[in-house]
């Protein structure tokens, strides 16, 4: 039986597979690729998340790719627009052809004698196996088959409806009924405004408050440079003017982080009714982009607390009761339905077990190259995005990386590359330095980052621009081969 080969295999078929696809085909037309999607729908995490009001928390300006213009009014955009996006870019770059669905990676080798990959997968049950010369991980890192859901006392007992958002059931009605929200991050932010239009009263039960910020839902600035200039050259000034104010802020926030409390909270008193008790329910203990600030588009969270469809409640859990729950502080909710948006589990590179040269390789032990490669591991990269702007930005930057690197190879004869970690005075540090309690809870599980560059994550979009899009490939870093010559046999 002879083994399918491709010279590059994507694991992933959401926002960041289909854009590795188009920059791989537009950079290689006559380069053979695969995708495989463990699920059986383009769009990875717009396709999996189906609560009401799914949105991103990002523009899409920034959070569309560089190389197809967003060209709706609403720069927050909702999920299924955006899931519509990743979907018609795959359609219109014919990558969708390439996918094979209900393929899910489990494991990968890689042998030096052969300068390739072996990538087992499982469907219908069954083992497939391909081989590649460049495995490319576009899985996320978090896992897609189940939340994080804590232990909560007495949840046994509850009467109603508990649902996690990550599956959330085609059939819940929630109309007319007590909704309890635990939670205050993006995903709670966003269901408290959307459940609350049909929703007999909904709740956010948070433990601490959370920075949050209301935006408009549109940009009028790039929509009326589309108007003026076209969709194509109007996304360009868009997006950096994206980039610019989003770095602008977070600069101001790390450095002047009291300054930046004080303009939050004046912005979210405006917004709320008269006498509010704002420092209770939105005023964090920790510093602005400590963790990822939320927005609300136009301010949805604030209205429907205006409104009194909404409230929030800061307060741990006693425990479940047959009818809602018990507070701390004595404190009683009922509730019909409750959600809870209490965060992701992380999982890294999809769970895929890695292998080189028959050694299994132990992610804690090896150091992130850039971001994006492993010590010791051969042609490979994976992608992980930003945490304090659009994952896309950093998702488009390793492509083109990646584009730039196997051109490197092609050019020079070689058949392979590899990040060496040979200087003892680099130290290793966490690979996200990142606050949030799904980070915390996994981190651990992950390669590792360095003290200094090349092994950092890094999280300016335009430092990277000028290393990734511009820097040089051979910095010492990775080290260059080709294949082993094999003696001929002798009869």
């Amino acid at each position: 039986m002879t083994t399918e080969h491709v010279d590059v295999l994507i694991v992933g078929a959401g926002l960041s597979g289909v854009g590795a696809a188009h920059h791989l085909q537009s950079a290689f037309p006559k380069r053979t690729y695969t995708i495989l999607e463990a699920r059986d729908a383009i769009g990875g995490t717009w396709d999996l998340f189906r609560y009401p009001g799914v949105r991103s928390d990002s523009d899409m300006h920034t959070l569309g790719y560089r190389f197809r213009p967003w060209t709706q009014a609403k720069a927050i955009a909702d999920g299924p627009s955006i899931l519509r996006y990743v979907r018609d870019t795959a359609a219109e770059a014919g990558i969708d052809r390439h996918i094979r669905f209900g393929h899910r990676v489990v494991r990968a080798e890689w042998s030096t004698e052969d300068a390739r990959w072996t990538v087992e997968a499982v469907h219908d049950g069954e083992t497939v196996t391909l081989t590649a010369n460049f495995l490319y991980l576009c899985s996320g890192y978090y896992h897609y088959d189940a939340g994080h859901t804590p232990q909560f006392p007495g949840i046994e007992r509850f009467g109603g409806t508990v649902v996690h958002p990550q599956h959330w059931p085609e059939d819940l009605d929630h109309t007319g009924k007590k909704v309890v929200v635990i939670g205050s991050g993006a995903t709670a932010v966003t269901l408290v405004p959307a459940m609350a239009d049909k929703a007999a009263h909904v709740t956010m039960l948070q433990r601490s408050p959370t920075y949050i910020m209301a935006l408009p839902a549109e940009d009028a600035l790039a929509n009326r440079l589309r108007s003026l200039l076209g969709a194509r050259r109007a996304y360009p000034i868009a997006r950096w003017k994206n980039v610019l104010s989003q770095t602008l802020f977070y600069q101001l926030s790390r450095r002047h982080p009291g300054l930046v409390r004080k303009l939050i909270r004046r912005a979210n008193t405006r917004l709320l009714p008269s006498g509010y008790d704002v420092d209770t329910h939105f005023k964090p203990r920790y510093q602005p982009w400590d963790q990822r600030l939320c927005l609300v588009p136009d301010g949805d969270l604030f209205r429907a607390i205006r409104r009194g469809s909404a409230s929030v409640v800061t307060d741990r859990i006693a425990t479940f009761t047959e009818s809602g729950l018990r507070l701390e502080s004595g404190a009683e909710l009922d509730a019909d339905v409750v959600v809870t948006a209490t965060g992701l589990r992380l999982l890294a590179l999809g769970g895929i077990r890695l292998a080189v040269d028959g050694r299994e390789v132990e992610l804690p032990e090896t150091m992130a190259y850039k971001g994006m490669m492993l010590s010791g591991v051969p042609n490979f990269a994976f992608t992980i995005g930003y945490t304090n702007a659009s994952w896309t930005l950093k998702a488009d930057l390793v492509s083109e990386f990646v584009v730039r690197l196997l051109r490197y190879l092609d050019s020079r004869g070689y058949d392979q590359f590899v990040p060496v970690n040979d200087d003892p005075s680099v130290t290793e540090q966490p690979l996200m330095d990142f606050d949030a309690g799904y980070v915390r809870r996994s981190i651990d599980e992950f390669p590792r980052a360095g003290s200094r560059a090349p092994w950092q994550l890094g999280m300016s979009y335009a430092h990277d621009v000028v290393n990734l899009r511009h820097g040089k490939i051979d910095d010492g870093a990775l080290r260059f081969s080709r294949r082993p010559v094999r003696a001929p046999v002798r009869r």
